[in-house]
């Protein structure tokens, strides 16, 4: 009979022996439950980040939002404006030159002191014109060169009031004297923009200007009018140079081209250049199309040139 070594460890003859799982025992599954606990923690801490990123944008725009909506309203006065036309026109030539040098804004100005006779002061007078946006001169002259037969006539003139006075009727300036000194508006200022008010000459209505005026020093004036023109001319000279260029580049690379060398460089140099910083263009339009061209400092016309030389590597 041979003796049968039986290994360390092994299993005695006749014995049943049963592989336990990697995962079955206590301590395994104890690992399973806190890596699970983790990963669950991990997964509501993703989703909170985004809530709370989600409610911080949410919060930026309704706060953009709230602030811009008050732009899109202007404060309003309406004047009985005499037109005199001893101010106007003395002569009654009715001479262009005439009617433009006129000083406008003096008729809306005695259209106040006819409507506050009490004040007499020089710096009292001075702050009541005040009220009455310089937007006035530039708005009657050109209605009185549109129809000049309305000199020596009383008109009903709507016009935009000072700023102030605007973020006063949008209650973005307070009635309370806060801190010392004199306040942004007097309580005589006050005073008269009650009465007006009162006397139902003041109103708010849509800023029509905002969408056709231009870069203004006073703030009721101001709008994005030139600012939109000139991007749709940069746009205009974008696409017209980039899109038939590129297109034209690209099918010429791709159907037409040798395929060698060459090619092979332009492609790769083309590709390269769609990773150039944008600040690296507006240098070279500098550079190249002002200073060695001399180009006007045309937004439109260069600041188009500029961008169809970024946009061209993309299109090609």
């Amino acid at each position: 009979m041979t003796d049968t070594a039986i290994r360390p460890g092994a299993a005695a003859p006749g014995v049943l022996h049963r592989r336990v799982g990697h995962h079955t025992t206590d301590a395994a599954r104890a690992r399973l439950r806190r890596r699970y606990r983790t990963e669950g923690i991990f997964k509501w801490c993703g989703i909170a980040g985004i809530a709370i990123a989600l409610a911080m944008l949410a919060t930026l725009l309704i706060t953009t939002i709230v602030k811009a909506i008050p732009a899109f309203t202007q404060t309003y006065i309406e004047l009985e404006v005499f037109l005199d036309p001893e101010r106007i026109d003395p002569a009654g030539t009715r001479d262009e030159i005439t009617l433009r040098r006129a000083d406008y804004q003096a008729l809306a100005n005695n259209a106040l002191y006819e409507f506050f006779p009490e004040v007499t002061g020089r710096t009292d007078r001075r702050d009541l014109r005040g009220m009455v946006s310089p937007g006035f001169d530039f708005d009657m002259r050109e209605r009185i060169l549109a129809d000049p037969d309305l000199i020596g006539q009383t008109i009903t003139v709507r016009t935009e009031m000072q700023d102030k006075y605007d973020q006063l009727n949008k209650g973005l300036i307070s009635r309370e004297v806060q801190g010392p000194g004199r306040p942004l508006i007097s309580e005589q200022e006050l005073g008269w923009y009650d009465a007006l008010y009162e006397a139902g000459m003041i109103e708010r209505s849509f800023n029509s200007r905002f969408f056709t005026g231009a870069n203004s020093r006073q703030p009721e004036l101001a709008g994005i009018g030139a600012a939109l023109i000139g991007s749709l001319y940069l746009i205009a000279v974008t696409l017209g140079l980039s899109f038939p260029i590129g297109v034209a580049a690209a099918i010429y690379l791709e159907e037409f081209a040798p395929k060698n060398r060459i090619t092979d460089l332009i492609e790769a140099n083309i590709n390269n250049l769609a990773a150039v910083p944008s600040i690296v263009f507006g240098l070279l339009g500098l550079a190249v199309f002002i200073q060695f061209f001399g180009l006007p400092n045309s937004s439109p016309l260069v600041g188009g040139m500029v961008i169809a030389l970024m946009t061209l590597p993309t299109i090609i």
